[in-house]
């Protein structure tokens, strides 16, 4: 679990500060996928980086698994939305690295990197340069090498941004179909509010920065595509499109307040 108690961060010197996140409290569930979502600047990968370890607290508690945050670790993952693989590597070295840099055996290392590869349907691709791949092949890539490292967390900043429409659709699809078979606990920065419904078991609403939580809602229908659901159905489902049109409404709320 990462709770996240009145905390205060942002970056600057003392003498210059910018707080974005401002006395904020946070509790994401395990085995949850917490989609953070929010005008633009608010603050969204601030809270995540926090998460992460790479932006440090000003004052309150950050914790997962009731081990206080004090920087990066091996118990949260991330993936950005660049995929930042090594190109020197072919597809398994890169899945291998986090277990090749924790010393693992090379045999051992090479067995959990194809599972993973297996996992987000890469398997026949491990030899290959990550230069030869699309755009979506090389996200696959990047999250099977976060979850090769086991983490209990996974932080997905904006995973999915650069991808054209159809292949965003299929890697939200495989992501769900990867957190299923994993029952990994995400958390996930997005713009889209359409994916972010569709994706969320709790979905986190911010206000403009300073980022504060203004709204928290339990969503079911990444539970329902798990369930066998097809996606595109449970997206034109009245329910589905009331959601989406509600959210969508207090984010461009945010968006005309402070234009």
């Amino acid at each position: 679990m990462v709770e996240l108690e009145r905390v205060v961060a942002g970056y600057g010197n003392t003498a210059d500060p910018t707080t974005v996140l401002d006395t904020l409290s946070l509790t994401v569930p395990d085995g949850s996928i917490t989609v953070l979502l929010g005008p633009s600047g608010c603050g969204k990968s601030s809270l995540l980086n926090l998460i992460a370890g790479f932006l440090p607290l000003r004052s309150g508690r950050a914790c997962v698994s009731g081990r206080p945050i004090a920087g990066p670790g091996a118990d949260r993952g991330v993936v950005f939305q660049d995929d930042a693989l090594l190109p020197w590597l072919d597809v398994l070295g890169n899945v291998a690295l986090p277990l090749r840099l924790r010393g693992l055996p090379r045999r051992e290392r090479e067995e959990r990197a194809r599972h993973f590869l297996g996992l987000v349907g890469l398997r026949d691709q491990a030899g290959r340069a990550v230069w030869e791949l699309s755009g979506g092949m090389r996200q696959r890539v990047g999250i099977a090498r976060a979850l090769a490292a086991d983490p209990e967390v996974l932080l997905m900043d904006e995973p999915f941004g650069a991808l054209d429409a159809l292949t965003r659709e299929r890697m939200q699809e495989l992501l769900l179909q990867v957190w299923a078979a994993t029952g990994k606990t995400i958390v996930l920065v997005t713009h889209g509010v359409e994916e972010a419904v569709f994706l969320a078991t709790d979905l986190v609403l911010l206000s403009p920065r300073p980022a504060r939580i203004v709204e928290q809602l339990s969503l079911g229908f990444a539970h329902r595509f798990a369930a066998g659901e097809p996606a595109r159905r449970l997206k034109s489902l009245p329910e589905f499109v009331a959601a989406r049109e509600r959210v969508l409404g207090a984010v461009l709320a945010f968006e005309d307040a402070t234009a």
